[in-house]
């Protein structure tokens, strides 16, 4: 039922994806937003790019991208798309490769669609939950399903290469997990779950954003996996302007969905999330 929408946040995403490398390929400039924040001329091409397309194509949808400031578009019932042009900005500023466009929709609050695309490698997943999940790469393309491994010891965890944090340490101390993959985004990382390459990834904060989210969440669910905050509560997209996941996020597949989640919400509530 969202063929459409599907192939043109595809489109849309390879699209950015060639102006990232564009910028990429430059000895471009670093601001920043915050602190630990920072934004490139590659941010914001690709976001006005994205906003203007998607407008275009979906008229009546809302739309919240990241570096945009109007959050208006989020309180509106029905569809929403959330967009983050640049999900590893510090990946791109260390030209490591770890990063990607990401682009999602929400329906009603829940998000159902997603694509994220890595330029470097040419990788792109999508996914519609309900359907099916897909990585495309090099001009082939595969069904994305998650592991079915339930013993949390044995699980792959994929944590931040940028901010690797104590609360994540603690879960796979408590969990026994001894085996760790690496990378920028959260796009990414999930994508390695979807793939069979990881298990669970876990964000013991607040610094997370609705489209640092939305689409990994679709593609995941897709491929068969879980994907809520750090209590095991579903993410509600819109309805609100502050755009902050205030509890964290728990992607994981769903064999050893109901074993982990006790330990990563005793350590979230110790950190004051829960």
């Amino acid at each position: 039922m969202l063929e459409r929408e599907l192939r043109e946040a595809a489109l849309l995403a390879r699209e950015a994806g060639e102006i990232l490398l564009e910028v990429y390929a430059t000895d471009f400039a670093v601001a920043m937003k915050e602190r630990s924040d920072p934004v490139t001329v590659a941010d914001e091409r690709a976001n006005t790019f994205l906003v203007e397309r998607l407008r275009a194509a979906f008229p009546d949808d809302g739309i919240v991208a990241e570096e945009s400031p109007d959050r208006g578009d989020a309180l509106r019932r029905g569809r929403c798309w959330y967009v983050d042009p640049l999900d590893g900005t510090k990946e791109f500023v260390a030209r490591n490769g770890e990063f990607s466009v990401m682009i999602g929709l929400a329906i009603e609050g829940k998000a159902v669609l997603g694509v994220v695309y890595q330029p470097v490698l040419d990788k792109l997943y999508r996914g519609v939950i309900g359907e099916r999940a897909v990585l495309e790469q090099d001009g082939a393309e595969r069904a994305l399903e998650v592991s079915v491994a339930p013993e949390p010891s044995r699980l792959r965890l994929v944590v931040s290469r940028s901010h690797r944090s104590r609360h994540t340490d603690e879960i796979a101390r408590r969990l026994g997990i001894t085996h760790e993959e690496t990378s920028g985004s959260v796009g990414l990382k999930v994508g390695l779950i979807a793939e069979q390459r990881a298990d669970l990834y876990v964000h013991v904060s607040d610094k997370s954003s609705a489209w640092d989210v939305c689409a990994p969440e679709a593609i995941l669910r897709a491929a068969g996996g879980r994907f809520t905050d750090v209590a095991g509560e579903e993410i509600v997209y819109g309805g609100t302007t502050d755009m902050h996941n205030h509890r964290g996020i728990l992607a994981c597949n769903a064999a050893a969905f109901a074993a982990v989640l006790p330990a990563v919400r005793d350590v979230s509530r110790e950190a004051g999330l829960v």
